[in-house]
């Protein structure tokens, strides 16, 4: 009897610390998402324990994991999940990143989400060279937003159409 309750413990704790610990590299796996009075919209994410601002998005409707990279010119896409996304390799070029000169192929995201907020035609990047499941969301498809952050706290914001300054 022992021996059970010892067990039951021990997952119980596992279940528990695997659940905090996921919310500690993403904290944003519902982000907090506003219409706001003049028809933006705004999405706020909380940075993780790293310095990270990490968030659930979907690209093409699947669901997805985004590291938001301001340093990075595109929407980066590791190749083992382009085919799940149903991206289209497009020209194989070679890119300058942290890591040095890596080849990519140039694709488009038809449809990305972060939140309440909507981005259609991203032209992005599919990397072979990047492992994992995280997409990092680069200027391609930050830029078409504003973006400010205080402390712990990256307020995304998208302006309607006409609100959109050249």
């Amino acid at each position: 009897m022992l021996a059970i309750c010892f067990a039951l413990a021990l997952a119980a704790l596992t279940v528990f610390f695997d659940d905090w610990i996921a919310r500690q590299n993403n904290p944003n796996s519902d982000p907090d998402s506003a219409a706001l009075k003049d028809g933006s919209l705004q999405v706020v994410l909380l940075r993780n324990r790293q310095g990270h601002y990490v968030s659930a998005g979907t690209v093409n409707g699947r669901p997805v994991t985004f590291l938001l990279d301001t340093g990075a010119t595109d929407v980066a896409v590791p190749a083992g999940l382009a085919e799940n996304l149903g991206l289209n390799y497009g020209a194989r070029t070679r890119v300058n990143t942290a890591a040095g000169v890596v080849p990519v192929f140039s694709t488009t995201i038809n449809q990305l989400t972060l939140g309440q907020i909507e981005l259609s035609g991203v032209s992005a990047s599919i990397t072979p060279s990047m492992g994992g499941k995280t997409i990092l969301l680069g200027m391609s498809a930050l830029k078409q937003i504003e973006f400010t952050q205080r402390g712990n706290t990256l307020t995304l914001r998208q302006f309607r159409r006409s609100e959109i300054r050249s």
